[in-house]
């Protein structure tokens, strides 16, 4: 039940993203609000790590565990959430949590090669089946979606980055505390953004307003902070069986987008969506077995 409620959690604030980030887009410049985000989700998962923790765990990073932090960090921040939030400038925010949809099978494809995990039949099946309810529930707003084919393709990048750093992460045998690992990983991401940011952005542009502050601490705290210390205590688990909890994002993000961005809900959104609960059934139903048992 612990896990199911925290795969949730992480789903539902995971799909609030494109919502935010397209709000916060109209203050500012996307990789500016990228690196907002970054810094202060940094500065409060360090802090709270090593000024309220008296572990001997959360100690400073070694040499090893510095190069595993920049590698993740690039990938997972530098490289996914920044062409995430720069894809968002010209794509819709329906099509940005469609992308995360694409992530269950980079996953099991990256991890069949990367750490020999193969998957079991109930896996293939449940990807199948989640991918179809996607698509159904998605494709009213593919025929109507503003969207770019640069943009697109700058998202669908993302996905391929964000899907590599997910198969990282779980190869390598983390010493440091979640918050830490989260913690340094955005702020050294953050850090390698910035040349990005400096040659691709208007800084003239940013409007300090209510919508910016709002969007940037909603990233920044419930996305940066809650959804991805959700996300790693998942990954730890199991990587595939934790990318079944993105087949939700895209739901969650319909929801959003309709309360918040008038996007209407069709019967495509309701057939798409029983198939997803169906498919992440299917692919979580040993583990409710072992539960009863």
């Amino acid at each position: 039940m612990k896990n199911i409620f925290i795969g949730l959690l992480f789903a539902m604030l995971w799909a609030s993203a494109s919502v935010a980030t397209k709000f916060g887009i109209l203050s500012a410049p996307p990789l500016i609000l990228g690196n907002m985000r970054f810094f202060i989700a940094g500065f409060v998962l360090l802090s709270y790590g090593y000024m309220f923790n008296k572990d001997k765990s959360y100690r400073w990073p070694k040499a090893e565990e510095w190069k595993h932090l920049a590698i993740f960090g690039f990938l997972n921040t530098t490289v996914y959430l920044g062409m995430y939030v720069y894809a968002m400038k010209y794509t819709a925010a329906g099509i940005g949590s469609l992308a995360t949809s694409t992530n269950p099978l980079l996953i099991v494809l990256l991890s069949s090669w990367m750490i020999s995990r193969k998957p079991s039949k109930e896996e293939v099946f449940s990807i199948i089946i989640g991918m179809i309810g996607i698509a159904i529930a998605t494709y009213p707003l593919l025929q109507n979606a503003s969207t770019t084919l640069s943009g697109l393709t700058i998202l669908m990048l993302s996905m391929v980055s964000v899907s590599f750093a997910s198969v990282y992460y779980a190869r390598v045998k983390w010493k440091l505390p979640n918050i830490l690992i989260n913690g340094w990983q955005v702020t050294i991401g953050g850090l390698l953004l910035i040349p990005f940011t400096l040659s691709m952005s208007d800084f003239s542009t940013i409007t300090l307003d209510n919508r910016l502050i709002f969007s940037v601490l909603w990233l920044s705290l419930a996305v940066s902070v809650i959804g991805l210390i959700c996300w790693f205590y998942l990954l730890k688990i199991d990587t595939v069986k934790a990318s079944l909890w993105l087949f939700l994002c895209p739901l969650f993000g319909f929801f959003y987008a309709w309360w918040l961005l008038d996007e209407p809900i069709t019967l495509y959104t309701v057939a798409g969506t029983l198939l997803v609960v169906f498919g992440l059934y299917l692919g979580q139903k040993n583990n409710f077995k072992k539960k009863v048992q």
